[in-house]
């Protein structure tokens, strides 16, 4: 017998609430369960490619990782020809450096 006053109140008939509408009833702690997302309009359980952003997430992943559209593509050469001038400028930096070191 479990011990008196320590225990939470147990509702086994709890409400699940998503989007405004009761989707299924289970047992819990809370009388009401507010949710986002549950099976019925998950994708892995309906089968449907739906993506939830928030925030801009996937858009930020996206841009990460170079998987976006024809301006991704843009901005990768962007990023490519300043470290190519870069390895030319610290190449040349050490041509005159090194003759320097080769006198003393």
């Amino acid at each position: 017998m479990p011990k008196a006053e320590i225990h939470p109140t147990w509702y086994p008939d709890a409400k699940v609430i998503c989007n405004g509408e009761v989707v299924m009833t289970t047992g819990s702690t809370s009388p009401e369960l507010h949710v986002d997302v549950w099976s019925g309009n998950h994708p892995f359980y309906t089968g449907t490619q739906k993506i939830l952003d928030t925030e801009g997430r996937v858009d930020r992943f996206m841009r990460k990782y170079g998987m976006g559209g024809a301006d991704s593509l843009s901005n990768a050469a962007a990023k490519q020809e300043p470290q190519a001038e870069a390895s030319a400028e610290a190449a040349s930096q050490v041509e005159t450096v090194a003759p320097a070191v080769a006198e003393a």
